[in-house]
């Protein structure tokens, strides 16, 4: 019977320290992460603002970052967190993760500190292709969205 008692207390114990710790390591290492790609985008993309943190904008590229877990504001006509007439990249599939949007329509350069796996164009018209070079891996049109698959490195953005 003490044995019984011993094994369960022990079992119960290692089960508390073995769920315990993942939850510690993930919520240490999101604010980690967050910053590291901050302070990547901020080094290879020149003329970025960091306005608070985990959030970038690039005033004169229209460009804007906001880091996963980051308070985003939703529009009328956003497609996800995506607000109206920008052209947004996601570091996940299904318009999650952190966000790289442009307000500006044209060929736009992806940083290659930032891996893009699913877009949104949340313009009014037109459609957006996002590439590897001239290879189009996704396109995207007004009010839609898409997963990518392969390493992207522009978004040609058509009115």
């Amino acid at each position: 019977m003490r044995r019984t008692r011993a094994t369960i207390g022990a079992l119960v114990g290692l089960m508390l320290v073995l769920t315990g710790v993942p939850t510690v390591a993930s919520a240490g290492t999101g604010q980690d992460e967050r910053d590291s790609q901050t302070a990547q985008l901020l080094e290879e993309v020149p003329g970025g603002e960091l306005v608070a943190p985990g959030h970038i904008v690039w005033p004169e590229l229209d460009m804007e970052f906001t880091a996963a877990g980051a308070n985003t504001t939703l529009s009328a006509r956003s497609v996800g967190s995506c607000a109206t007439g920008r052209i947004c990249a996601y570091t996940a599939y299904g318009l999650s993760g952190s966000i790289l949007s442009w307000g500006t329509c044209g060929s736009i350069a992806i940083p290659s500190t930032f891996t893009a796996r699913s877009v949104a164009n949340a313009r009014t018209s037109g459609y957006a292709q996002v590439r590897n070079n001239t290879t189009v891996l996704a396109t995207v049109y007004a009010n839609g969205s898409a997963n990518i698959y392969g390493a992207a490195n522009n978004i040609r953005c058509y009115l």
